[in-house]
């Protein structure tokens, strides 16, 4: 790949902090580059070992001082990685220096004036591509290492850091590649002794990729999920407690609760992590007609979260309010719907039957805990509704870009099998259709040189990774 040449001095040394700013016990200054080793020498790096090598892989304390004035600068742990044998894949310095804000700036400023470049965000992880080290899929999931908020996400984001995403895909190319040896056999050499190949085992070979094409696909659900949590709307009428069973769920009053209707004007939202996936957890202005203009708006944006839920908890305190919220969400909303009866521990004999269809509804009680499990297993049971949970899945699609990659090669590889079936275009012609899906496909992994690509992909990481 070239894809470094749209960087400003893809050859340059470059260094950047690669720990977070601010009070801590140490700080990790990373410098890769040809002149590495060099540059970190410069500042006294190996200054131990007078002009000798130093030795990849070993960690030595010594004492850097400015490459200018000679002043010092911090007592320090440097450890050399040389190439291929490091992340980037050339030669890297680490220098961990003492934390805070003072120390890390001066030896990073000191590594500036021996020479380095300050990097570019993610230009560490993209020479990491550029060099072989990592593919474009890998490079992603050390984005979404870095960004996890749930342990799922860091689950996944590991299991695609570790390849899988990227041999299934390679898999899928081979596949096309095999495709298009078929059909290019047909047309050059119809006059084998063995006799072209059968119209109906190209056909096959297009069946099958198709359906490992449709199998990836349908792994983005749940991706979605466990990127971003399942959207998880609580709803219902003023005072039905609605924010109490959202604080009973995350295990913390992060909404306030009063008996007052219409406490809550605007939606709170939060990420429960937990098991097979997150829940971002949504607690909603009370739905009721109003004249408090302030009311309504928050009443207006619970509209625009039940217009997107995935799951709608449709609560209320009695059957009647429960069979009320249902009556309201249900057109609003394409999610599953879940009944739950609120403030059981409230509730006397003569609310069991005043509505019908409490038999259905989850009792819950957010002042005891009860009922809290069974309504995780109700929310886990409507997800599966719509993207069935395969927590032990190891290959999941996770981002729109993967996500669109391979819709354009089914696309691509669905209007080859139509023209294959019906004869409208000569084989040549048709076997466009095939090379537009092996680009597709090689364009997610990164095999494709394409920089519009690799900027997508490398605008939001930090600098220093």
């Amino acid at each position: 790949m070239s894809g470094l040449a749209a960087l400003p001095g893809g050859d340059d040394t470059i260094v950047a902090t690669a720990t977070a700013p601010g009070r801590g016990a140490v700080a990790v200054i990373r410098l890769s580059g040809a002149r590495a080793k060099e540059n970190a020498r410069a500042l006294g790096a190996f200054g131990g070992l007078g002009g000798a090598t130093p030795i990849p892989r070993r960690t030595s304390m010594v004492a850097l001082v400015h490459p200018d004035s000679g002043e010092p600068l911090d007592a320090v742990l440097v450890t050399w990685f040389a190439a291929p044998r490091s992340y980037t894949g050339e030669d890297v310095v680490e220098i961990a220096t003492h934390g805070g804000l003072v120390s890390p700036a001066r030896v990073l400023a000191a590594c500036q004036a021996a020479g380095a470049r300050l990097a570019l965000p993610g230009e560490f992880t993209r020479r990491a591509v550029g060099n072989g080290r990592l593919d474009l899929l890998q490079a992603e999931a050390v984005a979404d290492l870095i960004d996890a908020r749930t342990s799922a996400m860091h689950r996944q984001a590991l299991a695609q850091l570790d390849g899988g995403l990227s041999r299934r895909l390679q898999a899928l190319r081979e596949e096309v590649i095999h495709l298009e040896a078929l059909l290019a056999y047909d047309i050059d050499f119809p006059e084998e002794d063995d006799g072209p190949i059968a119209p109906a085992r190209i056909a096959d070979a297009a069946a099958a990729l198709r359906e490992a094409l449709v199998a990836l696909l349908r792994t983005a659900p749940r991706g979605a999920m466990v990127r971003d949590g399942v959207l998880v709307v609580i709803a219902g009428p003023p005072n039905a407690g609605k924010s109490s069973l959202f604080n009973a769920l995350l295990g913390d009053a992060r909404a306030i609760v009063t008996p007052i209707p219409g406490t809550t004007r605007d939606a709170i939202e939060a990420l429960l992590d937990r098991q097979p996936v997150p829940l971002r957890l949504v607690d909603t202005a009370g739905l009721r007609d109003t004249d408090d203009e302030v009311e309504r708006l928050g009443i207006e944006v619970s509209a625009r979260y039940l217009s997107q839920a995935q799951v709608v908890l449709a609560c209320g305190a009695t059957a009647a309010e429960v069979a009320h919220t249902l009556d309201v969400v249900r057109p609003r909303t394409p999610g599953v719907v879940v009944p739950v009866r609120t403030k059981q521990d409230l509730a006397t004999s003569a609310h069991g039957a005043d509505a019908e269809g409490a038999a259905t509804a989850v009792p819950v009680s957010a002042e005891r805990g009860d009922g809290l499990d069974a309504l995780l297993a109700a929310i886990d049971a409507a997800v599966s509704e719509t993207a069935p949970l395969r927590p032990d899945e190891p290959v999941v699609v996770t981002r729109e870009r993967h996500r669109a990659g391979l819709s354009g090669a089914l696309e691509e590889i669905d209007a080859f099998a139509q023209a294959w079936a019906t004869g409208a275009l000569p084989p040549p012609v048709a076997a466009v259709h095939l090379l537009a899906a092996r680009e597709a496909i090689a364009e997610l992994i990164g095999v494709v040189d394409t920089e519009d690509v690799l900027d997508r992909v490398f605008r939001d990481f930090c600098i220093g990774k």
